[in-house]
């Protein structure tokens, strides 16, 4: 025997409201109270109830899709968590995602995208390529849809929302200039992503406000490969006592190389990460890291999309994401010469 799924109806006589509250709630009128809006989102939850988009489609002329434009092919946890953030927050608004990915970062390529997600009549758009380039493009196209921007650098402070890339290096040198350090490395990702851009100058900054100087940062591609091979080389001729790495892969391989030479992390060198990945508190030694809240920008990136679509530009909330330090055993105070 099968059991039919939660209809409009049950959650209305679940929540104690008519069928059209209901209905009003899934289309994010205005016209609800915050109160009565909870109590039926609380008894979709019980019920386990999904709606039906294609139906919503027909009454509403909405298509209750959230676009998202991305960048194919980054096997890194920071743009995947990214997207698992946004579909599982518009899922929890009451929308789906379709996401189209970018085979380059043309200007055309952008524009064929943006087309894509337009003829699938999506209702607003989330642009999450981190490149600097896509959101120049988009800035230039000036679309004509709700849109928000997962651009470290904001751009667009109007459109923008991304974790504050800036304070969350400066948590991660701050963290070795308090350890004694002042000698710090500083392995960055790939130049034209904004992530990159925010932590260079993040790095930069906490080293001027303690009057220590930056060296140029070791530019690389995210990857462990990178941070080990950087690190055969640095360690080869160590001048400097700290490693901040761009990500947790790069502090990995980095790690990597200290273990392969002998050189004992944190006693001869601390090490800091940015992301926190999962695999973070397992590394030798467990990684001192930045963490960011990817489903805090997730869920701000769709609710100011649905602020948008609801006509109440007021209840956007486009301010940046604080990050966390993760403080673990990678890291110590610097043994004094």
């Amino acid at each position: 025997m099968t059991t039919r799924p939660p209809t409009i109806r049950d959650v209305a006589a679940r929540a104690g409201v008519s069928y059209q509250t209901v209905s009003r709630v899934l289309n994010a009128s205005e016209r609800i109270r915050p109160e009565t809006r909870e109590r039926v989102r609380a008894a979709m939850h019980e019920l386990g109830f999904r709606p039906n988009p294609a139906a919503r489609a027909l009454v509403t002329s909405r298509s209750g899709v959230i676009g998202v434009l991305a960048t194919h092919g980054e096997a890194l946890y920071g743009p995947t968590a990214s997207l698992g953030a946004l579909e599982l927050a518009a899922r929890t608004a009451g929308y789906g995602v379709s996401t189209t990915y970018l085979a380059s970062t043309d200007a055309a390529a952008i524009r064929d995208g943006l087309d894509v997600l337009r003829r699938q009549a999506v209702e607003a758009i989330v642009v999450a390529a981190p490149q600097a380039r896509v959101f120049d493009v988009v800035a230039e196209l000036s679309l004509d849809l709700p849109f928000v921007t997962l651009d470290a650098a904001a751009r667009d402070p109007r459109h923008s929302l991304a974790v504050d890339q800036v304070a969350g290096a400066e948590l991660a040198v701050r963290h070795l200039i308090e350890r004694g350090h002042e000698r710090i490395v500083h392995l960055a990702g790939p130049l034209d992503w904004s992530e990159t851009e925010g932590r260079v100058r993040g790095y930069r900054a906490a080293l001027a406000a303690a009057g220590l100087p930056a060296r140029e940062p070791i530019v690389g591609d995210w990857s462990s490969e990178f941070g080990y091979r950087a690190g055969l080389e640095l360690l080869a001729h160590r001048d400097f006592t700290a490693v901040f790495a761009g990500n947790d892969q790069m502090a990995l391989g980095f790690l990597h190389a200290c273990g392969e030479l002998g050189v004992d992390v944190p006693r001869d060198v601390s090490v800091v990460g940015f992301d926190d990945i999962p695999d973070a508190a397992h590394f030798l030694p467990p990684l001192t890291t930045v963490r960011q809240d990817f489903a805090e920008v997730g869920r701000r990136a769709i609710a100011a999309l649905v602020a948008q679509l609801g006509g109440d530009p007021a209840a956007e909330e486009t301010a940046p994401v604080l990050p966390r330090l993760i403080s673990r055993s990678s890291t110590a105070a610097r043994r004094p010469v």
